[in-house]
């Protein structure tokens, strides 16, 4: 190997192991408002969140307990957690949506959070869709007609009908809508992606491709997160696990190790 392969390659090591996330003791507190003059206005919602104000009778949630962790370039990192444990919430904060009440999130990169409930416009097709989509991440409508056939393909939405995708996205079943979101967003490039429950849908052949995806994405030294119900998925994508109970982070560590731990603890539950 010559001294400029090397060289390339420390490189490249180097920018694989440098960090994309860091959450520094993070809390996460939601505050539900109780009834009353004048507190269900906008006005008075976007004053409280700007102030931090609490009213009598508001109820707070702490849903994140001072999580620390940190994750680097081309890692797949697994959350799991019983129902209403923080994933989501934490999910979420790492990408800016929600402000932490304590402590600080700190990317390189914007990350990008797919989701179940990632918007698509019910009235129009899963071809517009696909196109807003892909516009809408910044590519420029040439790459939007270069990549709109694999976008579909790899979907899998057209497999039964070929004019599946001209139909309007309310027609489309749950499952059918959470692969087309997953598909347009694979079709970037991510620094961080954030991925919330949307592989649990999908026959083998799509789950194959998904994971396949999500192992280029980590090649090209990108960062996943991915929630999932589902620990085989979490098995076979992720060799970094962490496990969130009652917003506080249990463990971080290898995969099996800790889906281990995660699965006699909900074992002792039942």
């Amino acid at each position: 190997m010559s001294a400029q392969q090397a060289s390339a390659q420390q490189a490249s090591a180097q920018r694989r192991s440098a960090p994309t996330v860091i959450v520094d003791d993070v809390h996460v507190v939601y505050r539900v408002h109780g009834s009353g003059t004048g507190r269900g206005s906008a006005t008075s919602a976007l004053g409280r969140l700007a102030t931090r104000r609490t009213l009598p009778g508001t109820r707070e949630v702490h849903a994140v307990k001072g999580v620390s962790l940190v994750a680097r370039r081309g890692e797949a990192v697994g959350l799991v957690g019983t129902n209403g444990s923080g994933k989501s919430t934490l999910l979420r904060t790492i990408a800016g949506l929600l402000p932490p009440e304590r402590g600080r999130v700190y990317t390189d990169g914007q990350p990008s959070l797919l989701g179940v409930n990632a918007a698509l416009m019910n009235d129009l097709s899963g071809e517009r869709n696909v196109a807003l989509g892909c516009l809408a991440m910044g590519m420029s409508p040439e790459q939007v007609r270069e990549r709109y056939s694999g976008i579909v393909d790899f979907s899998g939405i057209n497999e039964r009908d070929e004019f599946t995708i001209h139909m309007p996205m309310r027609t489309y079943s749950s499952g059918m809508a959470a692969r087309l979101r997953f598909s347009i967003a694979a079709a970037k490039t991510h620094d961080v992606l954030l991925i919330d429950e949307a592989l649990s849908t999908g026959d083998s052949g799509f789950q194959r491709r998904s994971k396949e995806r999500i192992e280029e994405l980590r090649e090209q030294a990108g960062t996943v997160f991915l929630v999932s119900h589902n620990n085989t998925t979490i098995r076979e994508t992720c060799d970094r696990t962490l496990w969130l109970e009652s917003g506080v982070l249990r463990m971080d560590g290898p995969t099996d190790e800790v889906l281990a731990a995660y699965e006699d603890f909900a074992k002792g539950r039942k």
